[in-house]
């Protein structure tokens, strides 16, 4: 609550600040919402001299729930753009429009194939969207298609920079769908919701996520729901990330003999170009570590 005032409090502040226009330079300010988006900026933007400004902290993990803090807003000052997952990932879009009612958003979900959310019934989506590079290669795009719309002069430089990366997406896609072909097993229990694009993508079965809410514990009432379905599919491995307490999955490990192991959501981490496909290579890894392969 305290947190929220603050920031209610700072959008008075500046909002008449905001109503006129920042002095840009000749390169853009690229503002995104969190990691996985600014390696997508750094990809297509390589090259023009862009400043890549993170909105929130890249130690942060899913925007699930998270709230802006005064820093947040005040790093879009001289932004020229603001690029957002979209897919309800970022719920704070109204508190920036508030403050910064000419800056342009883009959603870069526009396109995607979303999955619906599963623990909600009011027609809202799973935002997980980043982790599949089917969906990265959609995001890419669109980013390209604003920017050469907001900076026309390096346009080809924009789509010259998203058709290079498409194509390392491309590659990495094929090289995932070769690895995952092999494992010799299917079904995974995952910390929480992150992973159905990946699963469609390489054909896992997510069997049960440990929680919705990643910074909750776990109940006694769904440690004992999850236990019951882990050893009725012979215990299979159990996927942590390392943004959040390992502490349910360690008690479900206890339950039922589960071993667990961590997946990367490239949420964390630095701020390079090669880092998603770095962090999902490792994430097939690790699969392969835990489901082990046919020969």
């Amino acid at each position: 609550m305290k947190k929220r005032l603050i920031v209610s409090l700072l959008i008075l502040i500046l909002v008449f600040a905001a109503a006129a226009p920042a002095q840009g330079g000749d390169t853009l300010s690229i503002a995104v919402s969190f990691l996985p988006i600014g390696i997508f900026a750094e990809n297509v933007a390589a090259g023009t001299g862009a400043d890549i400004v993170l909105l929130a902290p890249n130690a942060t993990g899913c925007l699930h729930d998270y709230q802006l803090l005064p820093g947040d807003l005040t790093r879009l000052k001289d932004a020229d753009i603001l690029f957002v997952n979209g897919a309800g990932m970022e719920i704070f879009l109204k508190d920036i429009s508030d403050v910064y009612p000419d800056l342009r958003i883009v959603d870069l979900s526009e396109g995607i194939d979303l999955i619906p959310a599963e623990d909600d019934d009011d027609g809202e989506y799973n935002s997980h969207i980043w982790l599949s590079p089917k969906n990265a290669a959609v995001m890419v795009r669109n980013m390209a298609d604003a920017l050469k719309e907001l900076d026309a002069t390096r346009a080809e430089v924009y789509i010259a920079n998203a058709d290079k990366y498409i194509r390392t997406l491309t590659e990495l896609d094929v090289t995932l769908t070769e690895r995952s072909a092999k494992l010799n097993k299917r079904d995974i229990v995952t910390f929480h919701e992150a992973f159905p694009y990946f699963a469609r993508d390489y054909g896992l079965n997510v069997l049960a996520v440990i929680t919705v809410e990643p910074d909750e514990g776990i109940s006694p009432r769904r440690l004992a729901e999850l236990t019951d379905v882990v050893k009725q599919y012979g215990c299979p491995p159990l996927f942590i990330e390392a943004q959040y307490s390992s502490e349910p999955a360690e008690a479900l490990s206890r339950e039922t003999g589960a071993k667990i192991y961590e997946l990367l959501t490239v949420t964390s981490g630095a701020l390079e170009a090669d880092a998603y496909e770095k962090a999902l290579l490792k994430n097939m890894d690790t699969l392969e570590e835990a489901l082990g392969t046919a020969p």
